[in-house]
This record gives C-alpha cells, structure tokens and sequence, in this order.
C-alpha cells in the first residue's frame, strides 16, 4: 500500500482513538510508519535524500522502542502482536504528499499524547506519553529535514544546478 494512503488511515485511526492506551498504540503504528517510510527511502529514494531518510528511518524505530509494548498489550482490547500498519508499506509515490502527511500525523499523535499525560494519574502511562512525545518530536525534525532537503534539490534543479 502506498504510503499516503497507509498515513491517511493511520491520521483517520487517531481521531477515533478515545482510550489512553489506544492513543499511545496510535503513537507506535505512527513511529513504525516512519521508521518504514524512512528505511524505504534510504533504499530507493533520490541519493541526495538517502542520509536524512536514513536517520527518519532510525528515529522511527527508537521510536518504536519508546512504546511499552507489554503495556500496551495489557490495555483492554489490544492485540500487541499484530503487525505494524507499516507492514503494508509497499512504495512512496508521492513523496512530498508522503511526507507531509506524516509531519501531520506526527504532530497530531504529540497532541493526543500530551492530552493523554495531562489528564492520567497512571505515573506509568505519564512517562509513556512523555517519551512517546519526545520520540514523535524526533520522527517529525527529521521529517522537516527531508521536505527542506527537497526544495532545494528542487531549487537547484529548477535553476539548473545540482
């Protein structure tokens, strides 16, 4: 599945998300989607955007090592051994689009976690969501790399010089 689609269904999965522990699953399936994006750009993305791809890729993942993983799947209705959304990545069509919908997605699980901290008395789930914040800020810096990365890539090839 194309990546803009897989992040439109990952944004759509996030607003229906009401549950704390949904919330912070959301916040996973969006890390394992950068970490996706991220792995598949360093691979068959433009070489210019290799080494930026290649750190969104590792931020994704230590991202995804941020999530508790077991307490996610003591949330009520889990299923932690489902694999990743990302798991259906199978290209980026549209890497502008691509990425900015996943600054977006970023950004907006930073938003539901931090309503999601300020509102539990859980001191487990509070440190969750802080270093699930921490960890979508990371993904979204270097998705904002990659996009300044690209306009000038595309100013310079613009202007005829590369």
């Amino acid at each position: 599945m194309d990546a803009v689609r897989l992040i439109a269904a990952g944004r759509h999965a996030l607003a229906r998300s009401a549950a704390a522990w949904d919330i912070v699953g959301e916040a996973w399936q969006a890390q394992a989607l950068a970490q996706g994006v991220g792995s598949w750009l360093a691979v068959t993305g433009p070489p210019e955007l290799r080494a930026e791809a290649r750190g969104l890729g590792e931020a994704g993942s230590r991202g995804c090592g941020a999530v508790d993983r077991a307490a996610l799947g003591e949330a009520e209705g889990a299923a932690p051994d489902q694999p990743p959304r990302a798991a259906q990545l199978t290209g980026v069509a549209d890497l502008r689009q691509a990425l900015l919908g996943l600054q977006a997605l970023l950004g907006e699980v930073g938003i539901a976690l931090v309503g999601v901290a300020c509102a539990t008395d859980d001191e487990g789930l509070y440190w969750q969501c802080i270093e699930s914040i921490d960890a979508a800020g990371e993904s979204s810096d270097r998705v904002r790399a990659l996009l300044r990365r690209m306009t000038v890539r595309e100013r310079g090839s613009a202007s005829g010089v590369l």
